[in-house]
C-alpha cells in the first residue's frame, strides 16, 4: 500500500478506513501498522474482557517506536459515532473526561490504526472508578538486576498471597520487569483498601529481604534491587494492559504467563526466557486460552494485615 493509501474494510459490520499500513512501525523488526493491526485482531479474544469497560488511555506512535509518542485520555473526536465513550470526573481538570472504551473487536482495530501501540487501562470498570477490581504490583529491576530477580520476588509474593488464601496472576511487563495480580472483584476502594493493602506488603517484603527489595521510587536506593511498585492501586493511575503491545525495539507483548515459567526463569537465571513478541503471544493464546481469565471471574476479598 502506498503512502497514505487508505483501505477500507468491514469488521463485525462496522466500517473502518484503515491508512498507511505498510509503515514501519517497529524499524529494528520491520514490524509494520498493518502487522500491529492483525496481531490485535488475532488476540482480540483474549484481550477484549480486559478493555471491556475500563478507561483507556492510548499511547500513540504515529512515526514508529524511535520517534515521538504523546498520550491520549481524550477519545479523539474524530472517532466513529459508534466508539463508547465513558465519562470518567477529574479533580485535577475540574471536568469529566470522555474516555474511548475498547470493549469490542472494531474499537481496537480503529484504536491500532491510530498507532496506539500501547493500551493502557484503569484498574477500575467506568461505572465504579473508586472500586479497584484487582489488585497490583509491579516489579520493576534495578540494573543490573533483571527479570530473573524479579522472577524470585514474584514467586516470594506468590506464596505470601497463597498463605493469605488469595490466589495470584502474572505477566511480563514486555519491557524489563514482570507484573503480579490480585484478582478481587469485590467492594473494595483504594484508600483505607487496596493502596494501603499494597503499600503494607512492599514494605513488609522490604523488611523481609532488604538486600533485594525496595518499596520505594527513589532511584539512589534501586541499583540491584526489585523496586515493588506499590502505587499503581490509584484511581488515577492507569497499567499496560495484558497482551497490549509495547514500545521497544521489538514487538514484544505484556504476556501472561505460568508460575512454573516463572520458576524456570528464576532457576535457570535466563532473562531471555521471559521475552514474548507479537507471534509468540498469539500461539501462546492458541494453545493455553487466557491465562488472566482470572482475572475478570475470580471474587477474592481483601484481607485485613495486622
Amino acid at each position: 500500500m502506498a503512502a497514505g493509501s487508505t483501505l477500507t474494510v468491514e469488521v463485525e459490520g462496522r466500517q473502518l478506513s484503515l491508512s498507511n499500513l505498510d509503515k514501519v512501525l517497529y524499524p529494528e523488526a520491520g514490524f509494520t501498522k498493518g502487522e500491529v493491526i492483525r496481531y490485535y485482531r488475532q488476540v482480540a479474544p483474549a484481550l477484549l474482557p480486559h478493555l471491556a469497560g475500563r478507561p483507556l488511555t492510548l499511547k500513540r506512535y504515529p512515526d514508529g517506536v524511535e520517534k515521538h509518542f504523546f498520550y491520549e485520555k481524550h477519545c479523539p473526536r474524530h472517532r466513529p459515532d459508534w466508539v463508547e465513550v465513558a465519562p470518567v470526573w477529574s479533580g485535577r481538570n475540574n471536568a469529566e473526561i470522555p474516555f474511548c472504551v475498547a470493549g469490542d473487536l472494531p474499537t481496537l482495530v480503529w484504536v491500532a490504526n491510530l498507532a496506539s501501540l500501547e493500551l493502557h487501562t484503569s484498574l477500575s470498570r467506568a461505572d465504579r472508578i473508586d472500586r479497584p477490581t484487582m489488585l497490583v504490583f509491579d516489579l520493576d529491576p534495578g540494573p543490573p538486576a533483571t527479570v530473573v530477580e524479579c522472577c524470585r520476588i514474584g514467586l516470594r509474593l506468590r506464596d505470601l498471597f497463597d498463605q493469605m488464601g488469595l490466589v495470584s496472576v502474572v505477566k511480563t511487563s514486555g519491557s524489563k520487569g514482570l507484573q503480579l495480580y490480585v484478582p478481587l472483584n469485590t467492594d473494595v476502594r483504594y484508600d483505607g483498601g487496596t493502596k494501603d493493602f499494597a503499600l503494607t506488603v512492599a514494605q513488609l517484603m522490604e523488611k523481609r529481604f532488604p538486600g533485594e527489595v525496595v518499596s520505594s521510587m527513589k532511584k539512589e536506593l534501586r541499583p540491584g534491587k526489585v523496586l515493588i511498585d506499590w502505587s499503581q492501586n490509584d484511581e488515577h493511575k492507569t497499567t499496560v494492559c495484558v497482551y497490549s503491545l509495547r514500545a521497544r525495539p521489538r514487538p514484544t507483548v505484556s504476556t501472561p504467563v505460568t508460575w512454573d515459567e516463572v520458576e524456570g526463569c528464576a532457576e535457570s537465571g535466563d532473562p531471555a526466557t521471559l521475552v514474548f513478541e507479537a507471534g509468540d503471544v498469539v500461539a501462546r493464546v492458541t494453545e493455553m486460552g487466557d491465562l488472566f481469565a482470572p482475572l475478570n471471574q475470580l471474587e477474592q476479598a481483601l484481607p485485613r494485615l495486622g
